[in-house]
């Protein structure tokens, strides 16, 4: 399939950079863009061709905001092989010598739990350092017999660690359609027995409970969704957070006390933060 690329720059003036990246890949995702890389001062975001349309930037609100300047280039990509494309860069990783995370292609290194992903155009590899802030928190929670949700679950690589480490019940959601895909394929590929995955936002949510919900999303979609979060763990429920800064954490933790969570654990990785919440 045929790809349109969009290569935003982002210069602030009084809004943090990483702040209205967040907000631009929110917005852009609203209206069909389904892939994005960060770069340092801004990002490319991606869009099917059968998707795009000549407005297809006109109600993206903040290209029009007095806080940011934002320019951009716009070029069509040809089919492109994704899986080779990965595979170029794509190394096994481990975390704390008991997690491995690889393609098919590698080597197994036999270690306590062995996660095998095809990640695609999906978000979660385990590189990033969010995904690993939350595998390390998955790993010191009891979760054998546990309901859990994996929000915004990208590769499926946190809800499927959840299902080897014991947890009974679990819902994987992810609002882009490639992601939901992916999601399927590593559930299938791992023979993960315990994980339905669907298609979707925070309005699935309804009439769920969980004990453990894990949301590894960026920082605006999370202030906005922590009540919901909040409603639905089951008492001694436990709400791990993910997908933004250290500097972040006070606005996060705000929002969370506001809806009856405490903050009892933070762990830190080249500045992002993974905070582990509890019902109070």
């Amino acid at each position: 399939m045929n790809y349109i690329s969009y290569t935003f720059e982002i210069k602030s003036k009084t809004l943090a950079v990483q702040t209205a990246m967040e907000i631009l890949i929110a917005e852009l995702g609203a209206v069909g863009f389904e892939s994005f890389t960060e770069k340092e001062n801004g990002l490319i975001a991606y869009i099917q061709k059968k998707d795009w349309f000549e407005g297809v930037l006109d109600d993206i609100q903040l290209l029009q905001s007095d806080e940011v300047v934002i320019t951009y280039d716009m070029e069509e990509i040809e089919p492109v092989n994704w899986n080779s494309e990965w595979e170029k860069n794509f190394e096994p990783i481990q975390v704390d010598g008991l997690v491995s995370i690889r393609a098919p292609f590698h080597e197994d290194p036999h270690l306590k739990y062995d996660i095998v992903i095809e990640p695609k155009m999906s978000f979660g590899t385990g590189h990033h350092e969010t995904t690993h802030l939350m595998i390390q928190h998955l790993m010191n929670i009891d979760l054998k017999g546990k309901s859990v949700l994996d929000m915004g679950c990208g590769t499926g690589i946190l809800a499927i660690f959840a299902e080897m480490k014991g947890a009974s019940k679990l819902d994987a959601i992810d609002i882009d359609s490639w992601c939901y895909e992916n999601s399927m394929e590593n559930v299938d590929r791992n023979k993960c027995k315990n994980i339905s995955v669907y298609e979707g936002d925070a309005s699935l949510l309804q009439d769920k409970k969980y004990d453990v919900i894990i949301a590894n999303i960026n920082r605006n979609i999370l202030l906005q969704d922590i009540r919901v979060y909040a409603k639905i763990l089951n008492k001694n429920g436990i709400l791990l957070l993910s997908g933004f800064y250290t500097e972040d954490i006070p606005v996060i933790e705000k929002e969370a006390k506001n809806n009856h969570l405490k903050l009892v654990k933070k762990l830190a990785r080249n500045n992002w933060a993974g905070l582990k919440l509890e019902i109070f």
